[in-house]
């Protein structure tokens, strides 16, 4: 999960990482309160997921608050790279003497975190490494191990720091590792880390993702950084009911157990679509290894929730949680979802008590149900029903 810049600060301010003052607000009317509050120049900041915020016009130095409330009411809406400003970042504005970089990443091609630093901050790290790949330190580091002072000095001095900044420098390196590790992300980047006149290390800007594997353990602390403006309601629906679900361009909504099973399923319909009015599948949902009534009624209710929806195709592979089981969680899944259910499922059961759990379909002969005997069967069917809608 990538954050917005403020969201990055305030995990900064958590681990004692030294920034630069200011709150985050979606109106002029507050950047100018927050200006006044402040007391001192600030800088307002579109807060939008992408790079290049500066040249797009999203960066804008306000000496007064009423240049802030200028400035901000230029920014709020303005585009950036496909990203709309809604909310802005009115922060103190600080002096400058120097720009340098620093980043904690998983480099996962050497399975391993990494390290980078320069004394070139301030532009793209893209275009340091293409034009002066010597200015730019990349530093493994060991996992066990970590990062202590007298290893963050070190990748400062590796970054070509000034000798007389190390010291500052590597305290705040040291606790931008904290943030990373202790938050669960996979990129912690501060762009730039400055250094003032009086010699005071900052981290002015923050780019921060978050693990999503790792959410179990932030689960509260994290739960308020998700962006549910730009994330789609039905996957926001999914995710409160712990269903890894991604919707997807199609007409037939898909359930399966496992995500091999589920990506198998998807293909199928895709190739059986093509005999159809090119019909797609509308959705991956994998609902693991569980799927009681319960479960199924909460994946069932996502789905169907799909307007571009005609049809789903249940593909289920009985294993641990057996086809009975499943059979059971579909008969009580839609009496539990009742008139809200409306649109034809075709179920494919097939391994541990197959034939129990096609019978329990069958005696149910519920109306909206059909059985199929194969994947291949079943995804065309699927694809069928979806095209006659």
């Amino acid at each position: 999960m990538d954050l917005f810049e403020y969201q990055a600060k305030e995990l900064f301010v958590k681990h004692g990482v030294p920034s630069s003052e200011g709150r985050v607000t979606d109106s002029a009317e507050d950047a100018r309160a927050i200006a006044t509050e402040i007391g001192k120049p600030v800088m307002i900041k579109a807060q939008v997921k992408a790079g290049g915020r500066g040249k797009a016009g999203g960066v804008k130095f306000s000496a007064t608050p009423d240049d802030a409330f200028t400035n901000a009411q230029n920014i709020l809406g303005l585009d950036i790279k496909g990203h709309i400003t809604k909310k802005i970042l009115v922060a103190e504005a600080k002096d400058i003497a120097e720009e340098y970089y620093i980043s904690f990443l998983l480099d996962r091609s050497n399975r391993t975190y990494l390290a980078m630093c320069s004394v070139e901050g301030g532009m793209e790290i893209e275009e340091v490494a293409a034009t002066k790949p010597d200015r730019l330190a990349k530093v493994p580091v060991d996992a066990v191990k970590g990062v202590d002072l007298a290893f963050a000095r070190s990748i400062a001095e590796q970054g070509h720091l000034p000798a007389d900044v190390l010291d500052a420098a590597a305290v705040t390196i040291q606790k931008l590792w904290e943030v990373f590790i202790g938050e669960d992300a996979t990129l912690v980047e501060v762009n730039p880390l400055v250094r003032t006149p009086d010699n005071e290390i900052l981290a002015l800007d923050g780019k921060v993702t978050l693990d999503e594997n790792a959410e179990f353990r932030h689960k509260k602390e994290h739960e308020e950084f998700a962006d549910k403006d730009a994330t789609d309601p039905l996957e926001l629906k999914a995710k409160q009911h712990d269903l890894n679900y991604v919707k997807l361009d199609g007409q037939v909504g898909i359930i399966g157990n496992g995500a091999g099973l589920v990506m198998s399923t998807l293909d199928v319909v895709a190739y059986a679509g093509e005999n159809h009015d090119g019909v797609k599948p509308a959705n991956f949902l994998d609902i693991g290894g569980g799927a009681s009534a319960e479960v199924m009624a909460n994946g069932l209710d996502v789905i169907l929730g799909d307007k571009q929806v005609k049809s789903v195709f249940v593909n289920v592979f009985g294993g641990i949680t057996a086809c009975d089981a499943v059979a059971n969680g579909i008969v009580k899944a839609l009496e539990i979802l009742g008139d809200a259910a409306t649109k034809p499922l075709v179920v494919r059961l097939d391994g541990n008590n197959v034939d129990e759990g096609r019978a329990i379909l069958a005696k149910a002969n519920h109306p909206l149900v059909t059985l199929a005997q194969t994947m291949d069967e079943g995804a065309d069917k699927a694809a069928e029903l979806a095209a006659a809608k």
